[in-house]
C-alpha cells in the first residue's frame, strides 16, 4: 500500500454518488422490496440491501432476488424483475438527500478553484435526475455514469476519461468515494484516493482499503490537498 504524502497537489476532484454524496439506501431498498412484492417474493432488509449497493442496479436486483452476494438468479426471472425495479426506483429517487456537509464541501472546493466531476456506477437515466433533484448538478463539469463508457468502476477507464476531460494527469485528480470500487479504480488509474466512512462498501469498514486517507466528511478533504500549479 503506497500512500500519498500530504498535502496532495491536485487540479480536479472526482466524487462518487451513492454513499458519498447522497444517501440513497432507503429509496433503493424500498424499490427492491416493491419489486419483490409485485413478484410475490418475500421482502429483504434494508441492511442487507445496503451491502449490495455500489455495483449498479443490475447487481442490486440480482442480489435482492437471491439474497446472496454470489448466486445468480434465473436469467428469465432477472429480465422480468429489472424493469419492475426501475419503474419503482424512478418514482422514489427524488427523495434521496445529500449527506451532512456535502453542499458545504462542494461549495468550498469550487471556491478554492478545484474542478469537479461525479463518477458513479448508477445508470445515466437515474444519475441525472438524482443530481438535479438534490440540487447538486450545477457543481459538476462532468458526470460519468455506469453506462457512459464501455467500462465502469472498478475499471480505471472512467477516472482516466475524466482526467483527459480536465486536461490534467491522473496523479492530479483526487477520487473521493466510500467503497472498494472507488479505491480499486483510483489505484489502477494512478489517482490519489480518500474515502468517507459513512457510505456502503458492502458493510465493511473503509479503513481496511488501499487508500490515502479516511475523511469524516467532504469539507475535510480540503485539509489534505492544495491546488496544483499550472
Amino acid at each position: 500500500m503506497l500512500q500519498a504524502r500530504f498535502p496532495i497537489e491536485v487540479s480536479a476532484i472526482l466524487i462518487d454518488l451513492d454513499g458519498t454524496l447522497l444517501d440513497t439506501a432507503a429509496e433503493l431498498a424500498e424499490a427492491a422490496n416493491r419489486m419483490l412484492r409485485d413478484m410475490g417474493r418475500p421482502a429483504v432488509s434494508q441492511d442487507l440491501l445496503m451491502s449490495y449497493i455500489g455495483n449498479g442496479i443490475g447487481w442490486l436486483v440480482k442480489r435482492a432476488l437471491t439474497g446472496d452476494m454470489h448466486k445468480e438468479p434465473d436469467a428469465a426471472l432477472f429480465q422480468k424483475a429489472l424493469p419492475v425495479f426501475e419503474r419503482h426506483y424512478a418514482a422514489l429517487l427524488v427523495l434521496s438527500k445529500p449527506y451532512g456537509r456535502v453542499v458545504e464541501g462542494l461549495e468550498a472546493m469550487k471556491q478554492a478553484g478545484f474542478r469537479l466531476g461525479c463518477i458513479t456506477n448508477k445508470a445515466a437515466r437515474f444519475t441525472g435526475p438524482l443530481l438535479s433533484s438534490s440540487g447538486l448538478a450545477s457543481y459538476f463539469e462532468i458526470v460519468i455514469s455506469g453506462d457512459s463508457l464501455p467500462e465502469k468502476k472498478p475499471h480505471p477507464l472512467p477516472l482516466l476519461h475524466a482526467a483527459r476531460f480536465f486536461g490534467v494527469p491522473p496523479q492530479q485528480v483526487l477520487m473521493i468515494g466510500d467503497s472498494l470500487n472507488d479505491t480499486l479504480a483510483a489505484r489502477a488509474a494512478g489517482c490519489p484516493v480518500v474515502c468517507v466512512p459513512y457510505g456502503y462498501n458492502h458493510g465493511e469498514p473503509v479503513d481496511k482499503l488501499d487508500l490515502d486517507a479516511v475523511i469524516p466528511d467532504l469539507p475535510s478533504a480540503l485539509d489534505l490537498i492544495k491546488r496544483a500549479q499550472a
